[in-house]
């Protein structure tokens, strides 16, 4: 068999295999250096090094630094991906995964350094934020083997994190009656409309925020989902596709609310007419803007959120009246899915109202609402049972 092995020591072999010359005739080798625990070993690894090469597999030891071909990956990415998870994930890179792995070798890096490197961000971050960084890692060394790098991908013996949905809290029935009266009173009719619609509709935030006119249709009752509201330093704000292929989708809100919202966009077309020159929106015609018609800051509607939330509870510790819950923005949307369970509407629908990728999601969130929900139909059944 043609190649040699030379012992180093401590379990450490050389493995070479002579290739042929090159122009000038000096002769061409591989290498490898391996573990092993004795020559009959090393032997064994030397024919499959053998095999490697003459069938074209092998690829020749890379000296490049993880953070040197990052920055190979980024040229990539950025004709692949949105500018906002672009964003996210050079986040991610510079905030955690550099620091940790940046320093390596891309073929020293094994899975039991992608693995321990997750593990730490256990207790630390979000189980979806830790996949984050495992998808982010898989992209990178996926392109590493595809342009031959790497001859092996650490990531396929590492083990992929899963992700626990954590239980949002939601208001109940009459904590929701005591929420439409106290937003009823309030002054920023924009404000109340657009809290009004997540709970309503169980739109996302990006989503609400993103609505145009001519999203609502006012014949036929519906509001048509098209587009999500995004930002990044580099691109200012901009519209992009809603989260899912499912997300692109018509809900059909309360009539009354409908009502609500053809004045207000009435309005909005009165502010548009009046701002003439000094319009803010350019092309756009957002539901939900500043009166220029300028897009709201993402974070607009969860301050509102909050200072509502302190406003209206001094007001009732004034009166010796107990607090109103306070739960996230994003929580009026698990709300809006948990009122239409226990009015009794089906999985199938909720799921498709809410723009669920598939119903496995929308069970994995609210399958506990639902259990509940028909333990109380069973203690219903019960009052009648002989």
């Amino acid at each position: 068999m043609a190649g040699s092995i030379q012992d180093r020591g401590n379990g450490s072999f050389l493995l070479s295999y002579h290739i042929g010359y090159d122009a000038k005739g000096k002769r061409i080798r591989k290498t490898r250096t391996v573990k092993a625990k004795n020559p009959t070993e090393a032997k064994k690894k030397l024919a499959a090094f053998v095999t490697e090469i003459e069938t074209g597999q092998y690829v020749a030891p890379s000296h490049t630094r993880f953070s040197d071909y990052v920055k190979v990956w980024r040229k990539h990415a950025i004709k692949k991906l949105s500018p906002n998870t672009l964003e996210t994930y050079t986040y991610s890179l510079d905030g955690r995964i550099l620091p940790a792995l940046g320093h390596y070798k891309m073929e020293e890096i094994t899975h039991v350094h992608i693995n321990g490197f997750l593990e730490s961000l256990e207790g630390v971050l979000s189980s979806s934020t830790i996949k984050k960084q495992y998808n982010i890692l898989s992209s990178i060394f996926k392109l590493a083997k595809k342009n031959e790098i790497i001859n092996h991908n650490p990531m396929e013996k590492s083990e992929k994190p899963s992700v626990t949905y954590k239980e949002g809290d939601v208001y109940n029935s009459s904590e929701l009656n005591e929420l439409y009266q106290l937003l009823n009173k309030e002054e920023n009719k924009q404000m109340v409309l657009l809290i009004k619609m997540a709970l309503k509709t169980g739109m996302r935030k990006g989503e609400l925020l993103a609505l145009q006119w001519d999203d609502v249709d006012f014949n036929t009752n519906t509001v048509h989902i098209r587009h999500s509201l995004s930002y990044t330093k580099d691109n200012g704000y901009f519209l992009k596709e809603p989260k899912t292929k499912g997300s692109f989708r018509k809900v059909a809100p309360p009539k009354k609310l409908m009502d609500e919202l053809k004045k207000h966009i009435f309005k909005k077309k009165t502010d548009r007419m009046e701002a003439a020159e000094l319009w803010e929106g350019g092309k756009y015609y957002f539901v939900f803007s500043s009166e220029m018609g300028k897009p709201y800051n993402l974070d607009v509607p969860n301050r509102w959120w909050t200072r509502f939330h302190e406003r209206v509870n001094k007001e009732l510790k004034k009166n010796d009246k107990p607090p109103l819950k306070k739960i996230r923005f994003h929580d009026l949307r698990h709300t809006a899915a948990t009122d239409l369970i226990n009015k009794g509407a089906n999985i199938h629908s909720i799921s498709k109202r809410l723009g669920h990728a598939n119903i496995t999601t929308t069970m994995n969130i609210y399958g506990h609402y639902l259990e509940e929900a028909d333990q109380k139909i069973a203690d219903l059944l019960n009052e009648d049972y002989i």
